[in-house]
């Protein structure tokens, strides 16, 4: 119970945080970041009744103090009884958060069967719920001065960070060294960052930004070894390595262009555009390299066959999630357990929804499964998900994805209500990128006033 009441502490101060000092960010900055470490160092064992009056003296104290109502009755924790251990569970009582569509029979079913002893087995047998008990705040990064957009861990990587802000800069941390530090800043861009991705060997990244540039950066050097300007010269908001051949990059311009470049030297192939229409925000690659899908702004999600060779683009299949709706993120991952192989995305769209499609064929195209409410209206916080990495070898599979209502939500695409396995509260406005290291030992949520915070399963 101390750790439900430490995260409802840290929840209420970092809803008022944004009051504190409104002239001096490193100030409320430095104020939550020494909250979560006194709430950690001076509260235990105390006794229950206490800490609930603290809770609300607190409450009264900071509403008088900036004048703000907070309905701490809207959050309700709850705690489960799963092989005799206790799990935190949060649930929130508005909106309903638990809108999974049900699937009809077992044959339906998205992830391992309930005969897959040795798939769980590999992960200790533990449950969802125990799974992803995160709880403990690791470290809080805030060297950034406007919305982090995007944050990704390294491939097969515990450690290092990447966060793209709209401040125009992109910062590479190491979130286990002791303290977690910013290794370096990378500044080349002129305007805000709104991509990134790593190399398969980590040792290049690329980055894209609204001032119509893609940057291809050396991590050990921290120099940037080419600056391509888009061809159209329009903003670019999305990008990726070809997970097949690292030469050659992905973007989406906000002319509803898709884009091959080759990055050693710096040429559009011939054939690797094609258009898809509106604003392309979201891209994501099969792991094969050969299918690609790109959703934009008017709620389309369009596949795109590519060629290894020539870097040519051929159009696929053609989805309308909604009208009007934008699609904010998409994930492709594969089901690698023996009993269930279909590769799946998972797709952010502005309509207050998270959607998981099946992949159904060769051209990309998509069958939708499974639907979960989560709040995002608005088309201007581009708020993602992402798969946990370890899902496959386990009963049932978990997601993680960021809301306008400031929150971080763990939900089992395998439930079919109640789909909310944990719910983290420290953010103070809406919570855009998230990201797990390959382990899933530690998550970084970033938000849209700048702050990263890095969450573990264990209190830190």
């Amino acid at each position: 119970m101390t750790v439900i009441w430490q995260q409802q502490v840290f929840a209420l101060d970092a809803r008022f945080n944004a009051h504190r000092a409104p002239n001096h960010p490193n100030f409320r900055t430095l104020y939550i970041r020494r909250r979560n470490q006194l709430l950690r160092e001076y509260s235990k064992g105390e006794d229950t009744v206490l800490r609930r009056q603290y809770l609300k003296i607190r409450t009264q104290l900071l509403q008088q103090r900036y004048g703000l109502a907070y309905d701490q009755a809207s959050v309700q924790s709850r705690s489960i009884n799963a092989r005799s251990s206790t799990v935190v569970e949060y649930v929130s009582e508005s909106p309903d958060y638990g809108g999974w569509e049900p699937h009809k029979e077992a044959a339906d079913s998205l992830v391992p069967t309930r005969q897959a002893e040795a798939s769980r087995a590999i992960v200790g047998g533990t449950t969802i719920a125990e799974n992803y008990a995160f709880v403990g705040v690791h470290h809080i990064f805030d060297q950034h001065t406007a919305a982090v957009t995007m944050v990704k861990f390294a491939h097969n990587d515990r450690s290092r960070l990447c966060c793209a802000s709209n401040d125009g800069t992109v910062s590479i941390c190491n979130v286990t060294s002791r303290p977690p530090s910013v290794d370096c800043i990378l500044t080349g861009h002129k305007k805000a960052v709104t991509g990134c991705d790593w190399s398969a060997a980590n040792d290049l990244m690329v980055t894209c930004s609204l001032d119509a540039t893609l940057c291809l950066w050396d991590v050990g050097s921290q120099s940037c070894l080419r600056t391509v300007k888009d061809q159209m010269s329009a903003e670019l908001l999305a990008c990726l390595f070809q997970p097949a051949n690292n030469n050659m990059v992905i973007a989406g311009n906000s002319r509803g262009m898709v884009q091959v470049l080759n990055v050693s030297t710096g040429i559009y192939p011939r054939g690797g555009s094609s258009k898809l229409g509106g604003r392309v925000l979201s891209l994501a690659c099969d792991a094969s390299g050969q299918l690609l899908w790109a959703g934009n702004d008017k709620g389309t999600i369009m596949s795109f066959m590519f060629d290894l060779e020539t870097g040519r683009l051929s159009k696929g299949r053609r989805l309308v999630v909604g009208d009007q709706c934008v699609v904010t993120s998409i994930s492709w991952r594969a089901w690698i357990s023996r009993e269930a192989r279909d590769p799946t995305l998972l797709v952010n769209c502005a309509n207050n929804s998270v959607c998981l499609f099946r992949v159904m064929d060769r051209e990309g195209g998509l069958q939708l499964k499974r639907k979960l409410s989560v709040r995002h209206k608005n088309s201007r916080f581009l708020i993602r998900s992402t798969f946990c990495p370890i899902m496959s070898f386990r009963q049932g599979a978990c997601i993680v994805t960021g809301s306008e209502d400031s929150s971080v939500y763990f939900l089992d695409i395998e439930r079919e209500s109640k789909a909310v396995v944990n719910k983290l509260q420290g953010h103070a406005c809406p919570v855009l990128g998230v990201s797990f290291n390959y382990d899933e030992s530690l998550l970084a949520t970033s938000d849209y006033q700048g702050l990263v915070i890095i969450w573990s399963r264990e209190r830190s």
